[in-house]
């Protein structure tokens, strides 16, 4: 028993045995799935038999017009998001942390307040209010002032309009708040500096603020990537099901979940999968690479 404490604490041993559980787990939940996930792309699956054909599911996907409709979808879903989740945050983070601004933490409640919402019920909350019946909120707004009632689900541009309407709403406070971390670690001896100097408001929040703030930005922008690219629970609440009109709300999760559970084509939905994968991966390293993350910095 003592050679084996002996053993779990020596200095050599005791960093693997505290980082072991996270092995496990990264093996179990993440590298096992992974291998078998690639594995079944190559494989046409069904109930109680696979076949291996081969590149035939990504020979597939090419001639897919239903994968391209919602690869498009996903993508033109994060660029929006991009352009919405990142500049207003990061206003609201400069506003809040303005010294003349009162009761900060009151509005940091009511803008972190969407966040808590659960997805399923702001989703089913969102088709009720944009409902193509004169009695959706959305409608009556639009009735009382003079205009006709919209089918907003129906049509390809209000439907986009209405998933990054729920996105704002529920995520401006989260990345309001990484905004607001970051502006908090900039010392405020550099804004007084700059102030003697004779640097205005403009000129210190372009040249203090946006360049200190690039760590918070980088992560910011990365995780948004990745939660555009992989968004699916939102339009598949706002809808009601997976299957949009004309596929207007379909997005590249929504298209591997109608693969895989609704059809049971899993080595289909495999492919798909890894074709997400490598696109997410591959949008998120071109951004990393390209914002300088990985270069060393000059002593």
């Amino acid at each position: 028993m003592k050679k084996i404490q002996a053993f779990l604490f020596s200095q050599k041993i005791a960093p693997y045995v505290f980082v072991l559980p996270f092995i496990i787990s990264l093996a179990f939940f993440w590298i096992y799935p992974m291998i078998s996930t690639i594995s079944m792309s190559f494989h046409k699956i069904g109930n109680g038999y696979s076949e291996f054909i081969g590149l035939a599911n990504y020979e597939k996907l090419l001639g897919d017009g239903v994968f391209h409709t919602a690869v498009k979808n996903s993508v033109i879903y994060t660029i929006l998001t991009l352009v919405i989740l990142i500049p207003i945050p990061m206003l609201c983070a400069f506003l809040l942390n303005s010294k003349s601004v009162l009761g900060k933490r009151v509005y940091k409640s009511i803008l972190y307040l969407p966040a808590l919402v659960s997805v399923v019920v702001a989703g089913i909350l969102f088709r009720y209010m944009f409902s193509e019946m004169d009695s959706g909120l959305m409608n009556q707004i639009l009735n009382f002032f003079g205009f006709e009632s919209q089918e907003w689900l129906k049509n390809w541009g209000t439907g986009m309009f209405v998933l990054l309407l729920l996105a704002t709403w529920r995520w401006t406070g989260v990345n309001t708040l990484y905004f607001e971390a970051g502006l908090s670690s900039i010392d405020e001896v550099l804004y007084e500096s700059a102030k003697v100097d004779g640097a205005n408001a403009w000129q210190r929040f372009w040249y203090i603020t946006l360049p200190l703030l690039k760590p918070t930005r980088i992560y910011v922008t990365t995780i948004s990537i990745y939660a555009g690219l992989a968004m699916f629970l939102e339009s598949f609440m706002i809808y009601g099901s997976n299957n949009s009109p004309k596929n207007i709300g379909l997005t590249i999760v929504g298209y591997l979940y109608r693969r895989g559970i609704e059809k049971n084509d899993l080595g289909y939905a495999s492919a798909v999968g890894l074709v997400l994968l490598i696109v997410a991966l591959s949008i998120s390293m071109v951004y990393l690479l390209s914002s300088g993350m990985f270069k060393k910095e000059d002593k």
